[in-house]
């Protein structure tokens, strides 16, 4: 009875008791990634060992999109995108004349996508621009209370890959810092990843702008403008990780090209015997299968090719993961336990 008590606290307070009660990557299929997960952990965390890597040393990187939770079809932020300029299309009649826009509320994907690097700045701009740091933190969360993946029909915030959110939890048993460093933005990030992988706020480096500081009758107040962007992605990763982390890591964990200089600056580490790893996407019937042709993101040709030359350790989700989703969150129709 007692248990059950405080299960059901721990549910209601919103803390993850069931990812802390499961073995440790019970979700993973024992295999080659598994075991050399498991054996590069043993030897950094050996004392005496001669790969042995001391606490205060032990940070390490994971790209988010594609590597903690899906970005297929579209990225979740994206996503959040597209849903924000429908949402607020009614309190702006002057959007009408506006064929962008026009292309977001009939889902016409094919001439979003035409409209490149431009049009989406445009799309960040009315939907990540123009309000406070609170306001844009309040409405990814009522993004995320109100809307369900279109495939899989759950939560956004129910969507982390189960092997991966395992990953992190052993990472940080054994004494490792686990942050992200990604190309999604940073504020969106942040409103998910601590309850999502018990990742702080301060943990999440991702790509940015400029926020505008000011004075109110209440206090003070930041608010968000698009102000001297900066996107963190590929050669950009190391630069972040330098700026934010100050530290060179000893493991990066990515699923695409773009996440390879992450990977390689990681182990061209001078002190430490460095993981690299990357999550091949293999699964269609359970998730999706990409690698040269994504539908959106997340393109992985080189990287397959440079793990190969560098050891580096790749996932094929579809032969290494048990489970993708946790089925205690979110059973999709296509979901099948094994």
């Amino acid at each position: 009875m007692k248990n059950t008590l405080i299960a059901g606290l721990l549910l209601t307070t919103g803390i993850h008791y069931a990812a802390a009660a499961e073995p440790a990557l019970s979700a993973w299929n024992d295999g080659t990634a598994k075991q050399a997960i498991e054996t590069w952990v043993s030897g950094a965390t050996q004392s005496g060992s001669h790969n042995f890597i001391p606490e205060n040393q032990r940070y390490v990187v994971f790209d988010n999109d594609g590597t903690l939770w899906p970005e297929a079809p579209l990225t979740f932020q994206l996503q959040f995108v597209m849903d924000e300029i429908q949402r607020l299309a009614p309190q702006h009649p002057e959007w009408k004349n506006d064929a962008l826009i026009q292309a977001v509320i009939s889902n016409d994907m094919k001439t979003v996508g035409q409209s490149g690097k431009k049009g989406l700045m445009q799309l960040m701009a009315l939907t990540h621009s123009g309000m406070t740091t609170d306001e844009f933190n309040q409405r990814v969360a009522d993004w995320v209370d109100t809307h369900r993946h279109a495939r899989f029909g759950c939560r956004y915030d129910q969507l982390g890959y189960q092997p991966m959110r395992q990953l992190l939890d052993y990472l940080r048993d054994n004494g490792f810092k686990t942050w992200i460093v990604s190309g999604g933005g940073i504020d969106f990030m942040r409103v998910l990843a601590e309850k999502m992988y018990g990742i702080p706020p301060e943990q999440v480096i991702g790509s940015f702008s400029l926020s505008e500081f000011s004075l109110t009758n209440n206090g003070t107040q930041l608010r968000k403008t698009l102000n001297g962007a900066f996107y963190d992605d590929e050669a950009m990763k190391p630069v972040a990780i330098h700026l934010f982390m100050g530290r060179q890591p000893v493991a990066a964990f990515g699923n695409s090209d773009g996440d390879v200089p992450m990977i390689q600056y990681t182990s061209a580490n001078p002190t430490y015997k460095a993981l690299g790893l990357l999550v091949h996407h293999t699964d269609s019937a359970r998730e999706y299968a990409y690698d040269a042709h994504p539908t959106a993101s997340g393109k992985l040709v080189r990287g397959l090719t440079l793990a190969a030359k560098n050891g580096w350790v790749v996932v094929d989700m579809k032969q290494d993961w048990k489970t993708v989703f946790d089925p205690a969150q979110c059973r999709p129709p296509s979901f099948s336990a094994e």
